[in-house]
């Protein structure tokens, strides 16, 4: 049985406060995009399952991929036979797009509905959350308001479905850790679930993404990649999560294939 596990993109993050275990409340909003890997798992051909992946290379162990993980997870409560995985690339990683954790989520979701385990979405949601903080938003994948650390969820009322998205994901490699390290976190003036309230063109003046103030300084090629998104007539552009993917909201399809280096996606929303 085959899925696709699809990117999100966040509008607009907001780092709020420093925590006392070291990590930061955030708001933010996840909206889910039509940037899809595959994923697919057939009954063992062997005594033990395989593991392939295609397309876009990741780094590290291929036993450490959060499909493998997700698997495992139910397989501790579950009497799971060997299965071969087989995951094509196509969502860049690294990029605040979520890839890895949808990969995760849709693998839980393919297995209860493979197995019939009958297992709720809420049921899904905590396992997925022993896997990642933003796993649980791809069990429902809808639009959410998200805070904690990005992993208290409220549902939002927003459809972009009369726009396009144009993603850009750069070759520049963006740490994580760096990003949140430069970044001064502070309480939000309007909250981003006012913002999203109003007319999408409205959201330039009042949307931002906090990473930008010190990510833009230290990779500018990336301050110019929103720019010129904005300069192309998107009527929204910012960056993704800590980058380094940055989109645009357009009210028309537009190829851009051209104008930029890295890897380019136009999707309607």
């Amino acid at each position: 049985m085959i899925c696709f596990p699809n990117a999100k993109i966040n509008l607009g993050l907001n780092i709020v406060s420093k925590r006392a275990d070291g990590y930061h409340n955030l708001e933010t909003i996840f909206y889910p995009i039509a940037v899809k890997d595959a994923l697919e798992v057939v009954p063992a051909t062997g005594e033990k399952g395989i593991f392939k992946q295609s397309g876009i290379l990741l780094d590290g162990n291929p036993e450490h991929n959060l499909v493998i993980k997700a698997y495992s997870l139910l397989k501790k409560e579950y009497n799971l036979p060997e299965i071969d995985i087989y995951l094509r690339k196509n969502i860049p990683f690294g990029a605040g797009l979520g890839g890895g954790s949808a990969d995760a989520a849709f693998m839980l979701k393919l297995l209860n509905n493979v197995y019939e385990l009958h297992l709720s979405e809420t049921r899904m949601e905590e396992l997925a959350s022993q896997l990642g903080a933003d796993c649980p938003f791809f069990i429902q994948n809808k639009p959410v308001f998200a805070t904690g650390i990005g992993n208290v969820f409220t549902p939002i009322d927003l459809s972009l479905k009369e726009y396009f998205i144009v993603l850009i994901k750069p070759d520049i490699y963006v740490s994580t850790k760096e990003a949140y390290e430069l970044v001064k976190p502070k309480t939000p003036i309007i909250s981003l679930k006012e913002i999203i309230k109003n007319p999408s063109e409205t959201w330039k003046d009042t949307m931002v993404n906090d990473f930008e103030s010190s990510v833009f300084v230290k990779y500018p090629a990336i301050k110019n990649i929103k720019e010129k998104l904005y300069d192309s007539g998107a009527v929204y552009a910012s960056m993704s999560g800590s980058g380094s993917s940055v989109f645009g909201i357009f009210k028309e399809e537009i190829d851009l294939s051209k104008e930029f280096q890295g890897d380019v996606f136009c999707v309607k929303c």
